[in-house]
C-alpha cells in the first residue's frame, strides 16, 4: 500500500471566482489523490465558485479577508493532515503529478517540494511573468542563498511541521515569496520537481497582475531582507552614507589642507550627519540581528514540535 492512500492528507485549494474551472480541480484531485481530503477555501466569490465546488464534492469555508496570503494563513490554521497539497483553482496545474510529489515527500523526509511549472504552451506562461519569476527569484537566491527555479509556483506539498511553523504575514500573491523564505531560513529540506503546467480553460480569467503583483513581491523581498538579514540591510545604509559622506568631504579638506580654512560650513556639517546617521543604522541592525536570532529560535522549536515526515513511515506500510 503506497503511503498517500493510508496518510491524511490534504488539498487545499484557495478560490477567488473561479466558477469555470473549480469542479475540474476538485474532480481531478480527488481521482488522483482519492483518501485525500479536498478543501476549497472561497475568497469572497460572486460567481458560482462555492456551489460548484461542493457539488463536485470538496469542503468548502469562507475566509473574508481578501487576498491569497489570508486564504494560506486560514487554511493552514484550521486542516490538520499529515501532508498538504496546495494547487490554485484555476485548472492550470497537473493534478496527476500529486501522488509522486506526495510520496517523496514522505520518503525523502522534506518539508517543502515546489513543482516547478513547464510548459509547451506559450499562452500558458506568458514572457512577462516568466522574465518577473527569473528576476524575484534571482533576488531571493542573492539575499537567502540557495532557492529554486521557480520561487512562484503555486503547486506545492507541505510537510505538517512546515505548516504549523509557517507565521504567514504575506496577504496577496507575495505569500508564495514567503514560502519560500520561510524554509530557506529554517535550512528546510526541500527539493523542486518539475510538473506539467497548461493554460486556462476557455473563460477564465487570470487574477494576477504581472506589474502591480510583481512590484508587490519585490517589496516583500526586501521587507523580507529587512526582517532577517537585519544586520546585513542596515550595514547598507551604513555603506550609502558612508560613501555620500567622503564623497561630499573630499572637496572640503582639499580646501582646508589649502587654505586652513572650511569655507562651506553646512556641507561640512551635513558629512558628519550622515556619518552619524550611517552608525545609527549599525547599531539598529545589530540590536534587530539578536532580535532576529531570538524569533528565527522560536520558529524552530514551532517546527521541532512536530514529527518529522518520515518518523512514523511503519504506520503507512502494511
Amino acid at each position: 500500500m503506497k503511503l498517500q492512500d493510508t496518510a491524511r492528507i490534504a488539498v487545499l485549494v484557495p478560490c477567488y471566482n473561479e466558477a469555470t474551472t473549480i469542479t475540474s480541480v476538485v474532480k481531478d484531485f480527488k481521482a488522483a489523490l482519492p483518501n485525500a481530503n479536498v478543501y476549497v477555501f472561497d475568497n469572497n466569490s460572486t460567481d458560482d465558485t462555492v456551489a460548484r465546488a461542493r457539488d463536485a464534492g470538496a469542503t468548502v469555508r469562507r475566509v473574508g479577508y481578501q487576498g491569497k496570503g489570508n486564504v494560506i494563513r486560514r487554511m493552514f490554521a484550521d486542516v490538520d493532515a499529515d501532508a498538504y497539497v496546495l494547487v490554485d483553482g484555476d485548472d492550470t496545474y497537473d493534478a496527476t503529478a500529486a501522488p509522486a510529489l506526495v510520496e517523496a515527500l514522505f520518503t525523502e523526509g522534506l518539508d517543502m517540494i515546489v513543482g516547478a511549472r513547464k510548459s509547451d504552451e506559450r499562452e500558458a506562461y506568458r514572457l512577462g511573468h516568466r522574465l518577473g519569476n527569473k528576476v524575484l527569484t534571482r533576488c531571493v537566491a542573492t539575499v537567502f542563498g540557495r532557492t529554486f527555479s521557480d520561487m512562484l509556483s503555486g503547486y506545492r506539498v507541505f510537510s505538517r511541521r512546515y505548516v504549523k511553523s509557517y507565521p504567514a504575514h504575506a496577504a496577496g500573491f507575495e505569500t508564495e515569496t514567503e514560502l519560500t523564505v520561510h524554509a530557506l531560513e529554517l535550512r528546510m529540506p526541500v527539493a523542486e520537481i518539475e510538473t506539467r503546467y497548461k493554460s486556462r480553460p476557455a473563460g477564465s480569467t487570470s487574477k494576477l497582475n504581472t506589474y502591480r503583483d510583481g512590484w508587490r513581491i519585490l517589496l516583500t523581498i526586501i521587507k523580507l531582507f529587512k526582517t532577517e538579514r537585519p544586520l546585513l540591510f542596515f550595514s547598507c545604509g551604513l555603506a550609502a552614507c558612508a560613501v555620500a559622506s567622503t564623497l561630499l568631504a573630499l572637496p572640503l579638506l582639499r580646501d582646508y589642507f589649502i587654505t586652513g580654512l572650511v569655507p562651506r560650513l553646512p556641507t561640512a556639517v551635513l558629512c558628519a550627519a550622515l556619518m552619524l546617521l550611517g552608525f545609527v543604522l549599525l547599531t539598529c541592525g545589530i540590536v534587530l540581528d539578536t532580535v532576529t536570532h531570538g524569533r528565527r529560535e522560536v520558529k524552530r522549536q514551532a517546527y521541532l514540535d512536530q514529527p518529522a515526515p518520515s518518523v512514523d513511515l511503519n504506520r503507512f506500510s502494511t
